[in-house]
């Protein structure tokens, strides 16, 4: 049932001058590397000047081993993936960040950054990598921290129960469009009913570990400190937060369990990697940090989302009165001769007004598409198809747009490794809250041009708008 976001208002506040010390000296005695694996580009949305890999190469990760930061993303667009890709994926991942970290004599921790409405390939991914680094470095993972919060997109998790902000309320996750997701949706009600259900009744709901409000509010460090040393076997901790303070009380208490021992792999959202990484605030981007080479030519938008957020954020976008927009008739990807020609019709309208000074938005059909099977992998297949052709509206231009915006995970994933191939971007920060930006390679298709990941689930209805306007 639907809560008042006012309740966010009504949580005491902590002490974070001296939580920020605390912390800062918790993650300045903990020397091990933090490696993201990002099932879309997305997760990103909170840091900055951070190294993202699209490919997981030794001399990649021996790369990222060897920079300055305390953490690095690689992009394993595992979303859009089957479980047999995916599994695959994540066991090449962590041998190879294993065989860099031993010759490199580097400790290690691995968090699964995904969505922060709870879709994905879960518990499939954090047990491939428990099972993984068991086998590597001989030492149990004690346990799984699941912490969902992001104050970015509007989610909050308040006495075990997921929230998302619409407006001035609070929505369970699971009452929402996104736990209805085809391919990765959902029933529980609380953390630890989501817990249960996914990994189907192996983890029991009365077993799963809550870190609460009260005791982050209370400062009681000891307390959660001590929960999380009693943890074993995998178990299951749910972190309730409505805040990013919150979160760092929770880091000081888990950064004093892992010095005393005790080993976790993590299933997030993208909040807590900021806090675990150290990253300090940032303003929003302007324009002049974004773009580094003027052009004369337009930019290029676009849109492979289907949530209801995304729908609404594209209407809004029909203000701007100096867009052109072209729709890719989504529906007709069953029949290969009719989606093809639909294609080049796209990507030739798309480069004429570019080259003309245009900024374009390339959207599929709203239309949701269903396998005639009705099964579950051959929707995921189809969806992939999609974004395959709207990844190749921006992968098949002659001509460099001023800037780009990729509208959905998936999408954004194909557009940042398929269409730019990308190896290696820097995270310049956030265009608006939890909207981040690459600054792509130099052996990418259009180089240090901005790059904006925009999710499918987060903004306000004009966001997607506001960012666009940044730019003309």
């Amino acid at each position: 049932m639907a809560i008042s976001a006012e309740i966010l208002n009504q949580y005491k506040k902590i002490d974070t001058e001296y939580i920020d010390e605390l912390l800062k000296e918790e993650i300045r005695m903990n020397e091990k590397k933090i490696v993201v694996l990002d099932d879309d580009p997305t997760g990103v949305q909170t840091v900055h000047d951070i190294s993202v890999f699209t490919n997981w190469k030794k001399e990649s990760i021996k790369k990222a081993f060897m920079e300055e930061q305390k953490l690095f993303y690689i992009m394993t667009n595992s979303r859009g993936m089957t479980a047999e890709q995916t599994t695959k994926t994540h066991q090449e991942i962590a041998q190879v960040v294993e065989e860099v970290a031993k010759e490199m004599g580097q400790e290690y921790i691995f968090i699964s950054r995904s969505d922060s409405t709870l879709r994905g390939h879960y518990p499939l991914e954090t047990e491939l990598l428990k099972k993984q680094y068991e086998e590597y470095t001989g030492k149990p993972v004690d346990g799984e921290i699941l912490c969902p919060f992001f104050k970015e997109g509007g989610r909050f998790t308040i006495e075990n129960i997921h929230y998302v902000k619409y407006g001035d309320e609070l929505v369970p996750a699971n009452e929402t469009e996104f736990a209805k997701d085809k391919t990765f949706g959902y029933q529980g009600a609380t953390m630890p009913e989501y817990v249960e259900e996914k990994t189907q009744g192996r983890f029991r709901k009365e077993e799963v570990v809550c870190i609460t409000l009260e005791d982050i509010h209370d400062g009681n460090i000891d307390k959660i400190e001590g929960q999380l040393m009693a943890v074993s076997e995998f178990q299951k901790v749910v972190v309730n937060a409505v805040d990013y303070e919150d979160i760092k009380v929770f880091c000081v208490a888990l950064y004093r369990a892992m010095a005393k021992g005790k080993t976790f792999l993590f299933r997030t959202a993208a909040a807590i990697v900021k806090v675990m990484g150290g990253i300090s605030d940032q303003p929003l981007l302007t324009r002049e940090q974004m773009v580094v080479k003027e052009s004369k030519n337009g930019g290029i938008i676009v849109v492979g989302s289907h949530t209801e957020k995304t729908t609404k954020q594209v209407e809004h976008l029909r203000e701007l009165k100096d867009l052109v927009f072209i729709e890719l008739d989504a529906t007709l990807v069953k029949n290969d001769e009719a989606f093809k020609e639909e294609v080049e019709r796209c990507l030739k309208l798309e480069e004429e007004c570019i080259q003309t000074g245009k900024t374009v938005c390339c959207y599929t059909s709203r239309r949701q598409i269903t396998a005639d099977t009705g099964d579950k992998e051959d929707e995921l297949l189809l969806s992939v198809k999609i974004s395959d052709a709207v990844q190749s509206l921006v992968g098949r231009l002659q001509v460099e747009p001023s800037f780009i915006i990729a509208k959905g995970g998936i999408t954004s994933s194909d557009v940042g490794t398929k269409a730019l191939r990308v190896e290696q971007a820097n995270v310049l920060g956030q265009i608006k809250p939890g909207i981040p930006v690459w600054q792509t390679g130099k052996e990418s298709k259009f180089p240090t041009i901005p790059y904006v990941i925009f999710p499918g689930n987060v903004g306000d209805d004009t966001t997607l708008k506001e960012a666009v306007e940044v730019f003309m």
